[in-house]
């Protein structure tokens, strides 16, 4: 089985045969079978060289890197392998025709907010009373396909988030300081915590879409800016209500972190070392997890719905199939 590798500490990556060999800033080596590696994510300062960035290549094994802060700063991404000229032509032709990038852009929004009515739905009925959210977001949606630009399909998003994010103090059955989304820096564990897992997931979707023939680059819902993979940042949101949000709801509930697993300064606040690799081991566990599958008759798991999701898409784009964002059903 392929796992992910999450490295913290400073010091060195190389390549030893078929292995990579980890060493850190106190001399301690550990060596990892490249065929057990499904990706790797990079938060402390680390080097590296060419002959390691071969193997990696040659097993297609993407690394994604993030500050001190834990925030995303770029990935190495493998020479594509699963290249298809046609795909990439329509993918690039659905974003160039305004009414067919809407058309996905809108079911972006609407598979992320059923996936959020699904998760307040779940607090609920367990005595949260949520109705008020619940129907104000139901009615922003109502409103979503009066909308044809880009701009105000993400402001309907913006807004849906905003309600989700004004009762996540209700979810949580304990006293935390949350009022509002801050990102950079977040003033708060449970933004840092938003934050973190975002990023982290963002990695987790690119990884996916490298394994089939989408183009990470260009996207529908977001802005195919420079120097970010944006058909990630489409993706994410439809999977961040069942895969960040609830992750983070279980840990806080169950008192399995608070304050003290934070560290602070005027840059913001970040997981201590100890705790982090306390939720990356338990965050690698959700997405492991798995739920038996409706249409294919079979256990899949969290990371390989994603998956599915980018396969559901290229069949939009080819014409096989209307694309139908995932839907939490359990």
């Amino acid at each position: 089985m392929q796992n992910s590798y999450y490295i913290l500490s400073n010091g060195e990556i190389s390549r030893k045969d078929n292995t990579l060999r980890l060493c850190n800033e106190e001399g301690k080596v550990s060596d990892i079978p490249i065929e057990k590696v499904y990706d790797i994510y990079v938060f402390g300062q680390v080097s590296l060289n060419s002959a390691l960035l071969n193997l990696l290549s040659k097993y297609r094994v993407a690394v994604h890197f993030f500050n001190f802060y834990e925030y995303y700063i770029g990935s190495f991404y493998p020479k594509e392998e699963n290249v298809a000229g046609a795909l990439l032509v329509e993918q690039a032709a659905f974003y160039s025709d305004p009414a067919k990038r809407c058309v996905l852009a809108r079911k972006f929004v609407r598979g992320s907010a059923e996936n959020i009515l699904r998760t307040i739905a779940y607090y609920n009925n367990r005595g949260r009373e949520l109705e008020a959210a619940t129907e104000t977001i139901e009615r922003l949606l109502s409103d979503l396909n009066e909308y044809n630009e880009i701009p105000a399909i993400m402001g309907i998003e913006g807004n849906i988030r905003k309600e989700y994010y004004s009762v996540w103090t209700q979810i949580i059955n304990r006293d935390v300081d949350f009022e509002r989304r801050v990102k950079r820096p977040p003033d708060n564990m449970v933004n840092s915590l938003i934050s973190l897992l975002n990023s982290v997931l963002y990695g987790k979707v690119v990884s996916e879409i490298y394994k089939t023939q989408l183009n990470p680059s260009i996207s529908y819902l977001h802005e195919p800016f420079t120097k970010r993979f944006s058909l990630a940042l489409d993706v994410a949101e439809i999977f961040k209500p069942l895969i960040v949000d609830r992750f983070i709801f279980s840990l806080l509930n169950k008192s399995e972190i608070d304050e003290n697993d934070f560290t602070s300064d005027s840059n913001g606040i970040r997981l201590k070392d100890s705790a982090f690799k306390t939720i990356m081991k338990k965050f690698d566990d959700r997405l492991n997890t798995t739920i038996r599958h409706r249409s294919l008759k079979r256990d899949v798991s969290y990371r390989y719905l994603i998956r599915l999701e980018l396969y559901k898409l290229i069949k939009h784009l080819i014409g096989d199939k209307e694309y139908e964002p995932f839907k939490i059903w359990w």
